[in-house]
């Protein structure tokens, strides 16, 4: 059987789930499910970390200021710094949704953390989110010294739709000059739009928390046509070059609709001579990451992405 796979903690949360019997995310409006997601995230995320000192600005850009939130350590720069995309399928969470994984990042890593609050779909379909991530990284490269950041110690990462744009980030950045980044965090990303046929959606299509249905909701939503899906900066296993990109971290959960896709992603890095460390987490579902109130494996990620961004840029 498969629940079997799951960790017992996580087969807990999955009956509370059912007993609940909320309405699915596809069958909500955008604004009814940023705060279903606001809600739900209250009392499994855990408890907020104290950090230095947590800031929130806005960068100036063409379309509209991007909100971001800076947590710096208390210790004396400079620092590591990782700029975090949250997940959320492009349609849900924000800066409050990922507070607590933020904090605990920036505390644990001894590094500063940019937040970046980038522009929802179906609002803002695809490249906006890509356009606001891209020049939030470039701000904070230029920023470095005002942010106490050791600019060659810039990382990127995020959780799922932000594994995503961090994968796209690190595209960017080599095609068109950008920023140099020394990690990239790619936490069960989505790095295939185009086809949603790996045997792990298959296997996870439905009661696994996060369901076939409701990606296919996030990918309608956040593509104005469906050919976009094409696009490395949408699709980027798509890419047709993986070489000079930085090293890797890709996490991914043993129950998760999008495993297949971040392991083939990781594979096509080290394939392409990229340092990569991949893990899968055992008996974990999509979004444990986010959920280290209630799930222990998912404060160990939070551990082995700190370390991570530790000894990025150390060597």
């Amino acid at each position: 059987m498969i629940r079997n796979k799951l960790y017992p903690e996580v087969r807990a949360l999955l009956e509370a789930i059912e007993v609940e019997g909320g309405p699915a995310i596809e069958t909500l409006s955008p604004g009814e499910a940023r705060q279903a997601a606001l809600d739900g995230l209250k009392g499994v995320a855990g408890q907020p970390e104290e950090v230095g000192r947590v800031q929130d600005l806005e960068i100036p850009h063409p379309e509209r200021p991007i909100p971001i939130r800076i947590y710096t350590p208390a210790a004396q720069g400079p620092f590591p710094c990782l700029v975090y995309f949250h997940g959320g399928g492009w349609v849900v969470c924000d800066l409050d949704t990922h507070d607590v994984a933020c904090r605990a990042i920036a505390r644990q890593a001894g590094a500063v953390v940019v937040a970046v609050d980038y522009r929802l779909s179906p609002e803002y379909k695809f490249p906006a989110a890509v356009d606001d991530c891209y020049a939030a990284t470039g701000w904070v490269a230029a920023n470095a010294a005002r942010l106490a950041v050791d600019p060659r110690r810039i990382a990127v990462g995020g959780d799922s739709a932000g594994g995503n744009l961090s994968t796209v980030m690190c595209l960017k950045s080599r095609d068109e000059g950008g920023p140099p980044l020394a990690l990239q965090v790619l936490v069960y990303p989505v790095t295939n739009l185009a086809s949603f046929d790996t045997p792990s959606y298959l296997e996870f299509a439905e009661g696994y928390y996060l369901t076939r249905a409701e990606m296919e909701w996030f990918r309608g939503h956040y593509l104005a046509r469906i050919e976009d899906a094409q696009s490395p900066y949408a699709s980027p296993l798509l890419a047709p070059d993986l070489r000079g990109l930085p090293p890797a971290l890709v996490i991914t959960a043993e129950c998760d609709p999008l495993r297949d896709e971040g392991e083939a992603y990781a594979k096509r890095l080290a394939e392409a001579g990229v340092e990569v460390a991949s893990t899968r987490y055992s008996g974990m579902i999509h979004p444990f990451f986010s959920l280290g109130g209630v799930l222990s494996p998912g404060r160990r990620a939070i551990e082995q992405v700190a370390a991570a961004l530790r000894a990025c840029g150390a060597r």
